[in-house]
């Protein structure tokens, strides 16, 4: 067993350190500049006719999207982050899952945009603004609680001593972080294999988002594996389910998606402010580091 968790940890910080490279960090970076502006010219292809009857069926015709697509790329790389961040802790990346959300929201009001004529201009689409009012005013309320949450964090952050426990627990939640990364590149792939051949539309976050519940269920379980604590296992069992509201706001119809999304927040915020209010003079046994 100790031979596995080695190669697994060997590997998963292979990739970490790769990811976070300034050098990687530029190419991503570049990559979605060229995109977004990639996007805005095929569009213009299409616009004038200029593509074949092929592609002239699949690209849209608004050059609004480019903004959605650059945004789904944006998602994309906060959801490579989000993996290379749960070894760290279920506390540290259920906020990183907020961002994500936040994000979402965003781009949900800058889909609305493509309702609207180009030039820009107001005929009356009254449900598209207050679609657009909604989501927009949602990301900054997550935002807000965000931040609170952050706050709440830094106050409760405790390690467990140095130790064969810890580097078995930490290597062990590297083991779903790095199982997390094949499934999420597996679907990328099949999500543009469906884009490219006309096939049907595939919902990549809200599915990504419940491979994320099953795996925050794992982590809960590997937790009460290593530390069967209580408290412990009450707050990652509460950070699931923040998870698991964050995926119905994502599958939920305009305006209750926000609700649910701020709601999710809202919990985790009041989670997290009673366990330091109650717990945080003992010590904590799910917030490790990530090496």
């Amino acid at each position: 067993m100790n031979a596995v968790f080695n190669t697994v940890t060997r590997v998963f910080d292979r990739l970490d350190t790769s990811w976070e490279k300034q050098r990687t960090q530029k190419v991503v970076t570049g990559t979605l500049l060229l995109s977004f502006i990639a996007a805005l010219i095929v569009i213009e292809l299409n616009r004038q006719g200029l593509l074949p009857g092929f592609f002239q069926e699949r690209v849209p015709t608004s050059h609004y999207h480019a903004i959605n697509i650059a945004f789904t790329f944006v998602l994309a790389l906060e959801v490579v982050s989000l993996i290379f961040t749960l070894p760290c802790s279920v506390s540290k990346s259920l906020g990183k899952q907020f961002e994500i959300l936040a994000l979402i929201l965003v781009r949900s009001s800058f889909k609305e945009f493509a309702a609207l004529p180009e030039p820009i201009a107001f005929n009356g689409q009254v449900d598209v603004l207050w679609r657009i009012l909604a989501d927009g005013g949602g990301a900054i309320v997550i935002f807000a609680l965000l931040g609170l949450y952050t706050i709440l964090l830094e106050k409760s952050q405790e390690t467990l001593p140095p130790g064969l426990t810890r580097d078995r627990f930490v290597a062990a939640k590297k083991s779903v972080a790095l199982i997390l990364l094949v499934i999420f590149a597996g679907m990328a792939v099949y999500s543009g294999w469906l884009l490219l051949t006309g096939g049907l539309f595939f919902h990549f976050f809200q599915h990504f988002y419940t491979v994320l519940i099953f795996s925050d269920i794992l982590l809960v379980l590997i937790a009460q594996c290593f530390l069967p604590e209580f408290r412990g296992v009450f707050r990652n069992s509460g950070y699931a389910l923040a998870t698991l509201l964050i995926r119905l706001s994502l599958a939920a119809p305009a305006f209750y998606n926000v609700l649910i999304g701020v709601a999710s927040a809202v919990f985790a915020v009041a989670l997290t402010l009673v366990y330091n209010y109650f717990y945080t003079h003992k010590k904590t046994t799910e917030d490790l580091p990530c090496n």
